[in-house]
């Protein structure tokens, strides 16, 4: 493990210049906050927030990301039958943590978040890299054989896009616990990026999955953050992909006496979530 400390007018920032100075994303590294940021009176003893950023040396690559495209319109079809897994359900997602997977379970059968009205958003993005994404993304609608509206837009994050899927009976988009929809968002990125200088991010939603994923996680990261401080113990979580991730390290980056870090290798990297003094 290595480290550096870096300074910012604000913890976030102080962590947006280590991430870019290290080329990294937020998911791949530890961070401590050694300063928080002062703002004084009037200027009058204002100090910069100071953080320390742990991470590991970058592993390669195994093979190029084209070998998956074939697997999504598999994945699709897949998702057409969640029942059959849930009716053989192994012996050991009984035998679960109380925390996750249980949690997970009574969010999935909940009521389905409505997605959010597009009309809130604005306007659609009309760029040159909102016509690729919508190009790119019409094109797998169709050879998926889907008649999903493709609604792009910026994302108030710098270089991100938010994309949803606006139609009826898009569960084989979805797939079991997303796993459809995060193909599509991976290769929608890779498509975009591939050969270009400037990198962008895109987000993919349909019928408000990741919102309400995303409310299910950081009330998750909540809990955990809450009985890592009061056992003084570490806690892993179960496998994430790097959205996921992303979500719980954001979720608990303010988190007092608590740090976050990711560890192993695709697709069974897990967040831990530990105690700090």
């Amino acid at each position: 493990m290595q480290y550096i400390d870096v300074t910012g007018k604000t913890e976030a920032e102080a962590i947006e210049k280590a991430l870019q100075q290290l080329g990294l994303d937020r998911d791949d590294v530890s961070v401590e906050i050694l300063e928080r940021a002062k703002s004084g009176f009037l200027g009058i003893g204002a100090a910069p927030a100071k953080i320390r950023v742990t991470y590991e040396e970058p592993q390669k690559t195994a093979a190029p990301i084209e070998m998956k495209a074939p697997e999504v319109p598999v994945k699709a079809e897949k998702a057409e039958e969640p029942k059959r897994e849930k009716k053989a359900a192994p012996p050991e997602e009984k035998r679960a943590p109380k925390e996750e997977p249980q949690e997970k379970k009574r969010e999935e059968k909940s009521a389905p978040v409505q997605p959010q009205p597009v009309e809130e958003l604005g306007e659609e993005a009309d760029d040159s890299k909102a016509q690729q994404i919508r190009t790119f993304l019409n094109g797998l609608m169709e050879h998926m054989g889907s008649t999903a509206q493709v609604k792009v837009y910026l994302s108030t994050e710098k270089d991100r896009y938010k994309v949803y899927l606006v139609g009826e009976k898009l569960g084989q988009l979805i797939g079991r616990r997303g796993e459809t929809l995060d193909a599509i968002q991976q290769l929608t990125n890779y498509s975009i990026n591939r050969g270009s200088d400037k990198r962008v991010r895109v987000y993919v939603d349909a019928e408000g999955y990741r919102e309400k994923r995303e409310q299910s996680l950081e009330r998750l990261a909540v809990k955990v953050a809450g009985k890592v401080v009061k056992y003084r113990k570490n806690v892993t979580l179960e496998p994430m992909n790097a959205y996921e991730r992303h979500v719980i390290h954001t979720a608990l980056q303010d988190y007092d006496h608590v740090t976050t870090y990711s560890m192993g290798t695709e697709p069974n990297r897990r967040v831990v979530v530990a105690y700090e003094k």
